[in-house]
């Protein structure tokens, strides 16, 4: 997977003067099914998250409160995200390693998932990501899956 496939996604918003909404319907708003939902919050001052790669797995990471960075590396290149906006999600790929951090005060990132939790699942070192990068075969570029205006 490459960094081209890491994209902003912007979901439906319904505006309303007593509160806005918005809604995610997985194959819909994101190109998965939505197995797993998970989110981080109190995180303190300074600390860093994430940290490793998927083999597998893709998400859609949203700032529900505050905002924070996210880092992604496909083993080649690297780019920051910052998200701050609850109607914006950003899309991960598997094989892209990433790393949370510039945790706003109260900030909460809900992560909606397409598989359910599996430790094998998991590049926890980044040697061990770079290595598996490397050994892949060149793959055909292809349309990313969730985009949505």
């Amino acid at each position: 997977m490459s960094l081209d496939e890491c994209h902003l996604v912007t979901l439906p918003r319904v505006n309303d003067a007593r509160g806005n909404l918005t809604f995610i319907e997985g194959g819909r708003h994101v190109g998965f099914d939505i197995q797993r939902v998970y989110y981080l919050y109190d995180v303190p001052g300074g600390a860093e998250r994430g940290g490793h790669a998927h083999r597998e797995l893709e998400q859609l990471f949203i700032a529900m409160s505050g905002s924070f960075d996210i880092v992604l590396d496909d083993g080649n290149l690297r780019q920051r995200f910052s998200l701050n906006r609850s109607y914006v999600g950003l899309y991960v790929p598997r094989m892209v390693w990433r790393e949370i951090d510039n945790f706003s005060s109260g900030s909460v990132c809900m992560v909606l998932a397409s598989q359910p939790y599996d430790e094998a699942d998991y590049f926890r070192e980044y040697g061990d990501f770079r290595d598996a990068v490397r050994q892949r075969p060149a793959a055909p570029a292809s349309v990313p899956l969730g985009r949505a205006a």
